[in-house]
């Protein structure tokens, strides 16, 4: 199946997208997380494009999208939210279910709160919408959220290269590591080296406390609409713990929830597993 490699301007700025699939059928948004970019839904797409429509967009500061320097772009997740919005408007998809992971979350479920009418359904992996969600590994970076100047040290580590691998490797049965490939992190550690990127990301560090205001609003929503929702999770995953996806069934009893022996980024070693999932839940609830 082809994916196509495409780039369009967004408030003046280049967002480069993914994309597969035939537009005529049920569209599905791929929102990526930190530190990686859409690449980390190469394989997925080519597993689901033949009965879906699959839009796979980098957010401004990733990835193949534009990369202004902080001092010339309001880097938030109300503005990636913004940017993100505005490229499915570009797109014309009206109606879409989306795939919520790590920083995905706060940008999808922002869309999903205020267009629920657009929204076919939610999956979510390790895509935090609780506070039961949250690990020791989030402790300097809420003390970096109350204190920038004395905890940018520690929170700069987060950027560097074992820090990058850990993510992807933490949580990984033994007989699952040789699934990973070493190019996921090389490739996600370029984007973070260059110049002027990681001052971007300790501003949405920073950014990130105004996502647990928001988080009420989610839960609103999801008792409000009560999206169809997935949750395909890694249950070793120490960034958002599997509480956080426990959680969801409290606000969405028919939730249904899978939590796999898989890290953060499940995908990698368990990529055929989840799109199985996809695949079985989006043909039911879609059709």
């Amino acid at each position: 199946m082809i994916v196509r490699h495409r780039t369009v301007q967004i408030q003046g700025l280049p967002v480069f997208y993914r994309e597969a699939g035939d537009p005529a059928n049920p569209a599905l948004v791929l929102l990526h997380g930190f530190p990686t970019s859409s690449a980390m839904f190469r394989n997925l797409m080519r597993d689901l494009a033949d009965d879906h429509h699959l839009i796979a967009p980098d957010h401004i500061g990733f990835g193949q999208s534009a990369m202004p320097l902080v001092t010339e772009f309001d880097y938030g997740f109300e503005k990636l939210t913004e940017i993100t919005l505005g490229l499915l408007d570009e797109l014309g998809l009206d109606r879409f279910a989306l795939y919520i992971q790590d920083y995905g979350a706060p940008i999808g479920l922002r869309i999903a709160g205020r267009n629920p009418e657009r929204v076919t359904a939610i999956i979510s992996q390790s895509g935090n919408a609780y506070t039961e969600g949250f690990t020791p590994f989030w402790d300097v970076l809420f003390a970096h959220a109350k204190d920038r100047a004395a905890n940018e040290a520690a929170v700069r580590a987060l950027l560097e290269p074992d820090a990058t691998k850990w993510q992807y490797t933490h949580g990984v049965p033994a007989d699952r590591l040789d699934r990973l490939s070493p190019d996921t992190w090389t490739l996600d550690q370029a984007y973070l080296d260059r110049p002027g990127n990681k001052e971007i990301q300790l501003q949405l560090f920073w950014d990130y406390q105004f996502n647990l205001d928001a988080y009420p609003a989610f839960q609103e929503y999801f008792r409000r609409h009560r999206p169809p929702a997935l949750i395909t999770w890694g249950r070793n995953d120490e960034i958002f713990g599997a509480d956080g996806a426990r959680a969801y069934a409290r606000d969405l009893p028919d939730a249904e929830i899978h939590l796999l022996d898989a890290g953060h980024f499940a995908l990698e070693t368990h990529g055929p597993e989840i799109a199985a999932h996809i695949r079985d839940f989006l043909g039911r609830v879609l059709h």
